[in-house]
């Protein structure tokens, strides 16, 4: 290769074949290994295609960490898997008459030559695909695990159903009442379906994120906070006339005296009990429309009310006031208990609909602010408590204790907490997932699969055997369905459902640690050693659900004595999106790029930089304000820069020039501190300051044959391997060296070169630079404001004594005239 070329082709060429040789990122198994371990986790990509942008942003970010932590000595674990069932796989298969199997191996394969190509840091000896019946029986196994203690269990409810897709649907997939995968308008509908019993873990879901603080991202602990939802209020009983007592939760019983209207879920079974007759055709009009929004439309404060008068009324347990039973899809059905008592004056969703249907308001909550019903604001904060008979004067938190207390005492009530947080929807109509390892017996009702029969795998289906039907795919496979009931011997039928995907992803983590391991779905004493996972990198959209799952998976496998921590990820970092033009790429916008072509026109090493450099990792990048090209010039640069360098390997670095010397170090110790607290692109921009005071040494100070030069050059090597591995690898080999640069060893600063003996002070008269001054780092603010005041410079912008003077030791004077 000509050295005077930079060429990121010939150079990937040259050292991907000699890093697979080579495997230098295996983790350490030997027990007796002294290496402090850390463990880097990437979220395992969808095999959907080739890697797109949004890979090419978080892996590059994820690897500047795993390597910093290879360099620093660490026995690393940096794992690579594939999260690969699920609806897109499925959807190939349909269009292409074939089985998901074969689009997502494909897709696995040409995603893994990609990661190759990347140069990304993993150990492939962790390699693992969700679809792989090795890695799915264990998710039954775990399934039957929680099933024995409660944890899994089977109900009726409401479901969001995609009738194009013919499968449930989360309320998070759900769009403007809308598949968000296939357009399609979504319809309530009740099934059984299968749950996880994350609700009995709610308080410790939200108490343990105090072991998070500091570690994750303050918008997603707020996120799954908000999603647990845990509130204090109290049970209330009314009596509906005519059917008996209905109770309700509400977490302001002290408004209780302002309740002038009752509602029901539209959609609960409530509702139909209670309804008069004369009123049961308006309200199965209404639960139709009812039925075709998601809970967050339903919950939408920019939605208009909408509502039905059920004929019937509520009496009021605390002033014995009857008032008026609606049924509206403001309140859901599996909140509290599918109903609430309307405070229209200080609820703003209560008083909106109390406006729309004329229905009186009633203050009960003097805070100093005017009237809601003339405002239509509604006053839900502090105050003093008014037309409540016995809680008149006292304050909110008053109030609500003195409430219940009399709720309690009459038998109407008591105290109470809930929580927004629900059950998780396991089931799902679809072939391509993990079939429940349940089978229904007439006799022995619900019977798990034994585990010595495990895994229950797919059967052979393809094509239009998985097209929509209204039913799950498997239930047509009949030979398959069909079975002897493990306990009694009778026929009985397999469950025809598949796990979310989200189960997939719960725990992979651990499998990780040995996916070929046999005596369960992880080994307990690695789980022990390597547990928790010190870093997690990945997209905020994921904030909610995976996360969630993931902790709940955790403090199950805790209590059962399988894992020695509470939380799986110790510091989550989420990276922003790749966009281009200022817009999310889409075919549509006709803005999208290739990650492949970019790599092609600019190199792998190139494009990482890019990625790194642009900006903050939180940040979003956008494509067109960035140059892949520019970064390419640097590397060039900075190749250069190390093979010139002349002195031998081993050189005395401490007879080399001193400055230079200096820069070195200071740039190591910034760079260092830069790592460690995800300041990435800083570092990049400290590694090309250091480029350019070594090329200044060799073309005009001291020469390539100057130690100091060969001690920036190599400096420079190990830290840009953490983000250009090719470039540093073919720099370090030009600087003489045999082994590779990823396992050189963190370069150390020398406190004794960090020590500044002046610093440039730039003093300002009217906020415009006047001076500037070298002075010595501890000068003390007194001296440096006299130091400037008798700057001949400065004097010639004032006119007598300055108003004010701002000093900022040892680098800022600000002088206001």
């Amino acid at each position: 290769m000509d050295e005077q070329v930079y060429d990121p082709q010939a150079l990937q060429d040259k050292w991907l074949p000699r890093w697979e040789r080579l495997d230098a990122f295996r983790m350490g198994e030997d027990p007796q290994d002294p290496r402090p371990r850390k463990y880097m986790l990437d979220m395992f990509p969808y095999p959907s295609g080739d890697l797109h942008m949004g890979h090419g942003e978080v892996f590059a970010i994820a690897d500047v960490i795993a390597r910093y932590w290879f360099q620093k000595g660490y026995n690393v674990l940096h794992p690579i898997g594939w999260d690969s069932f699920g609806l897109p796989a499925e959807n190939a298969a349909i269009k292409r008459n074939a089985h998901p199997a074969e689009w997502t191996y494909k897709n696995i394969e040409t995603q893994a030559n990609s990661f190759r190509r990347y140069a990304i840091s993993f150990d492939w000896t962790r390699r693992l695909h969700t679809s792989d019946p090795e890695y799915y029986r264990w998710n039954q196994w775990l399934f039957n695990r929680f099933f024995e203690r409660g944890l899994a269990y089977r109900r009726g409810g409401l479901v969001n159903w995609c009738p194009n897709d013919q499968t449930v649907l989360a309320n998070e997939q759900v769009v403007a009442g809308r598949c968000e995968r296939c357009g399609a308008e979504v319809v309530r509908r009740e099934l059984t379906q299968w749950y996880f019993k994350i609700t009995d873990y709610a308080d410790r879901l939200l108490d343990d994120m105090e072991q998070l603080e500091g570690g994750w991202p303050e918008r997603v602990m707020t996120m799954q906070r908000n999603w647990i939802g845990r509130s204090t209020g109290a049970d209330v009983v009314f009596e509906i006339e005519g059917h008996g007592p209905v109770t309700v939760y509400t977490t302001r019983p002290d408004t209780l005296f302002g309740a002038t209207f009752f509602v029901v879920a539209a959609d609960a079974p409530l509702a139909e009990q209670i309804v008069a007759p004369d009123r049961r055709a308006a309200l199965d009009d209404y639960r139709s429309e009812v039925a075709k929004l998601s809970d967050i439309e339903r919950l939408s404060t920019e939605k208009e009310k909408t509502g039905v008068f059920l004929g019937v009324h509520a009496i009021n347990p605390v002033n014995g006031e009857r008032i008026p039973v609606w049924a509206a899809d403001y309140v859901l059905s599996d909140y509290g208990h599918g109903a609430i008592m309307a405070v229209p004056a200080h609820d703003q969703r209560d008083l909106d609909f109390a406006r729309k249907f004329g229905l009186p308001v009633q203050v009960v909550l003097h805070t100093g602010m005017a009237d809601p019903g003339e405002t239509g604001i509604a006053t839900p904060g502090e105050g003093t408590l008014v037309n409540s008979g016995p809680l008149d004067g006292l304050s909110k938190a008053g109030a609500i204790a003195k409430i219940i207390e009399i709720l309690e005492t009459q038998g109407k009530g008591a105290g109470a907490v809930n929580y927004r947080l629900r059950d998780w929807l396991l089931s799902r109509q679809r072939f391509w997932g993990t079939p429940i390892p349940i089978i229904h017996c007439a006799d022995c009702g619900e019977v798990p699969v034994p585990d010595d029969q495990l895994p229950v795998t797919l059967p052979d289906l393809r094509g239009e055997a998985l097209a929509p039907k209204g039913v799950a795919p498997l239930a047509s496979a009949t030979d398959w369905v069909n079975v002897d009931c493990p306990k009694c011997g009778g026929p009985a039928k397999r469950d025809t459902d598949t796990m979310d995907t989200f189960v997939d992803s719960s725990w992979y983590f651990l499998r990780y640690l040995d996916p070929h391991y046999e005596g369960g779905p992880f080994e307990v004493e690695k789980a022990k050693q390597w547990g928790p996972i010190d870093q997690y990198v990945g997209g905020v959209e994921h904030a909610v659900l995976h996360l969630m799952y993931s902790r709940f998976f955790i403090k199950v496998l805790y209590d059962m004595g399988m894992v020695t921590f509470t939380e799986p990820f110790m510091r989550l970092l989420n990276q922003g999106q790749v966009i281009n033009q200022g817009k999310a790429m889409s075919k549509t916008l006709g803005n999208g790029v290739d990650l492949g072509e970019q790599i092609d026109s600019f190199g792998v090493d190139a494009v990482r930089l890019t990625m790194v450099f642009a900006g903050p990792p939180e940040d979003d990048i956008d494509w067109a304000d960035v140059s892949p090209a520019a970064s390419q010039k640097f590397l060039a640069r900075a190749l250069r820069v190390m093979g010139e360098v002349s002195s031998a390997p081993g050189a005395d670095f401490e007879t080399g020039d001193i400055e230079l010397r200096k820069v070195t170090h200071r740039t190591i110790d910034e760079v260092t501190r830069l790592i460690d607290t995800y300041r990435f692109n800083v570092a990049i921009a400290r590694l090309m300051e250091l480029t350019t005071a070594a090329r200044r040494a060799i073309d005009s100070g001291s020469g390539p044959a100057d130690p100091a030069v060969r001690e920036a050059a190599e400096a420079l090597a190990v830290m840009l391997s953490l983000i250009a591995p090719y470039t540093a690898e073919e720099g370090w080999e030009r600087l003489g060296h045999q082994a590779t640069v990823a396992k050189a060893g963190w370069p150390q600063a020398d406190p004794a070169l960090l020590v500044q003996e002046s610093v440039t002070c730039v003093i300002q008269v009217a906020g415009k630079v006047r001076d500037r001054v070298d002075v010595s780092p501890d000068i003390s603010d007194g001296d440096l404001e006299a130091l400037a005041l008798a700057s001949d410079k400065v004097q010639a912008y004032l006119s007598g004594t300055p108003r004010k003077v701002i000093v900022r030791a040892p680098k800022l004077v600000n002088i206001v005239p």
